[in-house]
């Protein structure tokens, strides 16, 4: 962690702090300091929390554990079933599709 060791003093009014504190709180942040930092540094932040990006991490752990065992079962039987290979490729296109919705919130950005 780096050793910060300049303050920098500022003076706002009641409404510019309240307005401020109101957009950290908004974005998901606690800490003042890392909040004006990252504005004066960048100029921005982003708050990414879209369910989307939760429903794409839920689902790509469905689809390895799945793949994991359709393999397990192929390596000891040799036989591989239609049903697993249709809920994998369901899964799979529904990671596309959420890919898809993703991509185009972040274009908006």
């Amino acid at each position: 962690m780096k050793k910060r060791e300049h303050r920098l003093f500022i003076r706002v009014t009641d409404e510019e702090r309240s307005c401020i504190l109101d957009k950290m709180y908004g974005m998901g942040i606690h800490s003042l300091s890392a909040y004006i930092r990252k504005m004066a540094l960048d100029g921005y932040c982003l708050n990414l929390d879209l369910p989307q990006l939760r429903r794409m991490a839920y689902l790509l752990q469905n689809c390895s554990n799945n793949l994991n065992q359709v393999a397990k079962r192929v390596n000891e039987s040799g036989k591989i079933y239609a049903a697993d290979l249709a809920d994998l490729r369901t899964r799979l296109d529904e990671l596309i599709d959420i890919g898809k919705q993703i991509l185009s919130k972040l274009a908006e950005l």
